[in-house]
């Protein structure tokens, strides 16, 4: 069954062909629960997106996601100003990424009400995303990164990091001399 069902998948993104503002093929995508400002989503090559994607644009939000990434089940993407997600990344299930944040400075405001800060996202390639995390606005992931499951991120990370937490912080880093990852010494 499986077969069958990433053929239908296919099809799917063949149909969205016609709604985004790019799609590469062969890329699939399972059944979505909601997506707006179609126009302005780029899917590269070989892009595998599993059910339950929810991904939105605002005003002059935009959505690029390179050559062959795998997403898992549930993603959520929000993008107000611009969000890129480089090649070769792997996300896990139940995902939260965004470059919108509100503010809360207006006491007595509901916080839906009041403005809103918005600062690009970007995942370097051949990154891993571990399940439920967060990648909040204005992160800027750097190339091949580890992120463990449930670390909230917000700031920039460095190329070939492990990352964990909540807050999170780089844990481990690649050491190119001694070709070994490495604990940061605290």
């Amino acid at each position: 069954m499986g077969k069958y069902r990433k053929i239908l998948w296919g099809i799917r993104a063949i149909l969205y062909k016609f709604l985004l503002k790019k799609i590469s093929l062969p890329s699939y995508i399972g059944k979505p629960i909601y997506i707006s400002g179609y126009k302005k989503i780029r899917l590269g090559k070989y892009v595998r997106i599993y059910p339950g994607l929810r991904i939105e644009c605002y005003e002059n939000g935009k959505i690029e996601i390179e050559d062959d990434v795998a997403i898992g089940q549930n993603l959520h993407i929000t993008s107000g100003v611009g969000i890129k997600i480089g090649k070769r990344v792997t996300i896990s299930g139940n995902v939260l990424i965004t470059d919108v944040d509100h503010t809360y400075e207006e006491i007595g405001t509901h916080i839906m009400e009041q403005r809103l800060i918005m600062k690009e996202t970007i995942i370097g390639e051949n990154s891993f995303i571990g399940y439920g995390v967060v990648i909040q606005a204005g992160t800027k992931l750097g190339k091949q990164c580890i992120v463990g499951a449930n670390s909230f991120l917000k700031g920039e990370y460095p190329d070939y990091s492990v990352i964990a937490g909540s807050p999170a912080k780089v844990i481990k880093k690649y050491n190119k001399e001694t070709k070994k990852w490495e604990k940061i010494k605290e």
